[in-house]
């Protein structure tokens, strides 16, 4: 009877409802890497409030930041989940090395100073002198945006803003995926650091806030680079300068 009357004691206390609760008090971070951080996190719902915490260091090493009395009383107000925004930084280390830029040899009867972007291989080629070409790892198309032609680069722009088209609006927000109108300019921008603008088109060379992912197919048609290289492209090339798309 005795032990009955302990082991009764016992389920009680465990099942208690404000004992029971305290397991939920500690929320965990959310690790989100800036491909989709920024606007992305609207994606975010329901009864946890999400807090942008920005920070530089490696996911792998995030340690808690103390943070000032008004901030802990901003969070204070209900459960409060911590969104760690990862800046990128640029590493060699994250593409395969023959997606580095260097100097190539290129056969080819198109004139200095053109681009010809190779899809199947995903590299783009800027002509030079010589049978010289410089070469740039890229991201492409994914299946089923693939495409060919021939355009000029028509408008140039730094940090550009992006206004997703409203097909991919539409798409996206069918996967559950929903995207802003617009995004100002800035690093977690998936247009990156420079944009080169194709013809009429909805097509553009552009930086990239994912660098991980030059030498994939990826991408809606748009020709996507490392930031530091388009960078380096965009010092190099003009508005009028033809772009061969294969």
């Amino acid at each position: 009877m005795k032990k009955a009357l302990l082991l009764a004691t016992a389920l009680t206390t465990l099942t208690t409802p404000s004992l029971a609760n305290d397991r939920y008090k500690v929320v965990r971070p959310v690790i989100i890497e800036s491909g989709i951080a920024g606007q992305w996190v609207m994606q975010l719902s329901g009864p946890v409030r999400p807090v942008v915490v920005r920070r530089i260091q490696p996911v792998q090493n995030y340690r808690p930041v103390r943070r000032s009395k008004d901030y802990q009383e901003q969070t204070n107000q209900g459960d409060a989940q911590q969104v760690a925004y990862q800046a990128q930084q640029p590493d060699y280390n994250q593409i395969e090395p023959q997606f580095l830029p260097q100097t190539v040899d290129y056969d080819t009867d198109k004139k200095p100073g053109t681009i010809i972007i190779d899809t199947n291989n995903r590299f783009l080629y800027l002509v030079m002198s010589d049978g010289k070409a410089r070469r740039y790892g890229i991201g492409v198309g994914k299946p089923g945006f693939e495409w060919a032609g021939e355009h000029k680069i028509t408008r140039k722009a730094e940090w550009p803003n992006w206004v997703p088209p409203k097909e991919m609006i539409a798409r996206e927000a069918a996967k559950g995926h929903f995207l802003p109108d617009r995004m100002d300019g800035g690093e977690a921008n998936p247009l990156g650091a420079r944009a080169m603008y194709l013809g009429s088109t909805l097509y553009r060379i552009h930086g990239t806030n994912a660098p991980w992912t030059i030498g994939s197919g990826v991408s809606s048609g748009c020709i996507r680079m490392r930031n530091q290289d388009v960078v380096d492209l965009y010092e190099r090339v003009g508005v009028g300068t033809r772009v061969v798309v294969m």
